[in-house]
């Protein structure tokens, strides 16, 4: 993934952005949900569309949300959708997990999430539950992190 075009900031400019370009942070999409983006959006008219939030981790630009509205955009035939820089103060420690593992189970944009399509109950099995242990493991590790360096101050 090569970026030409920046702003000032060094990041890329978010209109050049594609979602081919976008690496997401989860690797199942909810059929049902999906469905539900199905009956509202409409490919010839994004007025409706929440842009999609991104931010850049270590040198990728990640989503951050909007998986579903992506993939529903790709099966309509759209290259690109409305984008926005996410602001939001997020768990680094967390997404950075989730696009490891994104990354080990080969999705590497929001293409190979059109074959990661599953019933809702599957979704909450695997996705919903990977997601609680993932956050209960990092918060384990933020707090071991903490207490030793506590101890190291004492």
């Amino acid at each position: 993934m090569a970026f030409v075009f920046t702003v000032g900031n060094g990041m890329p400019d978010i209109c050049d952005l594609k979602l081919k370009d976008l690496q997401p942070s989860q690797f199942y999409i909810s059929e049902r949900k999906l469905r539900d983006v199905k009956n509202w959006f409409n490919p010839t008219d994004l007025t409706n569309f929440d842009p999609i939030p991104v931010k850049m981790l270590d040198g990728l630009p990640v989503m951050t949300d909007g998986h579903t509205r992506a993939v529903a955009a790709l099966l309509a035939g759209l290259e690109s959708v409305p984008l926005v820089w996410d602001d939001d103060e997020l768990s680094w420690d967390m997404y950075r997990r989730c696009v490891q593992e994104c990354k080990a189970q080969g999705i590497r944009s929001p293409m190979d999430l059109l074959t990661r399509i599953i019933a809702e109950s599957e979704y909450r099995q695997k996705w919903d539950a990977w997601c609680d242990e993932m956050q209960a493991e990092v918060e384990q590790s933020r707090l071991a992190a903490e207490a030793k360096a506590d101890c190291k101050s004492t």
